[in-house]
């Protein structure tokens, strides 16, 4: 969360609409680079590589992101949320930064509960 200043919700919304002045004003206010949004579930890196904003991801790993951190909701990971954009700069950007792909979750057993 936030120490001083800074407003998570307001950084994760800046994240998401990439808005990289208002994102540096939070992380320098104090605000957890990978705190998960509570409503949604993931960092603001994997909302900013969702929309493809890459001015945005970039200062978010620049202060310390992980770039392997998956959302809370879906294990979503960034280098997936960066493929669904098709961008292989933003790719590129997270294999910088040591991003690392990694093997498709276990199936839940309850699964097999759910109707087709």
């Amino acid at each position: 969360m936030a120490s001083g200043g800074g407003d998570w919700k307001d950084m994760y919304n800046a994240a998401e609409r990439g808005d990289a002045a208002c994102v540096r004003y939070h992380l320098s206010a104090g605000v957890d680079v990978d705190y998960q949004h509570p409503e949604v579930m993931q960092t603001a890196l994997i909302a900013s590589l969702l929309q493809g904003h890459a001015e945005v991801a970039r200062l978010l790993l620049e202060h310390g992101a992980d770039p392997n951190l998956p959302a809370e909701l879906g294990n979503l990971s960034p280098l997936q949320a960066a493929h669904t954009r098709g961008d292989a700069a933003l790719l590129s950007l997270l294999q910088a930064y040591g991003a690392v792909a990694r093997p498709a979750p276990a199936p839940v057993w309850w699964q097999r509960w759910l109707p087709l």
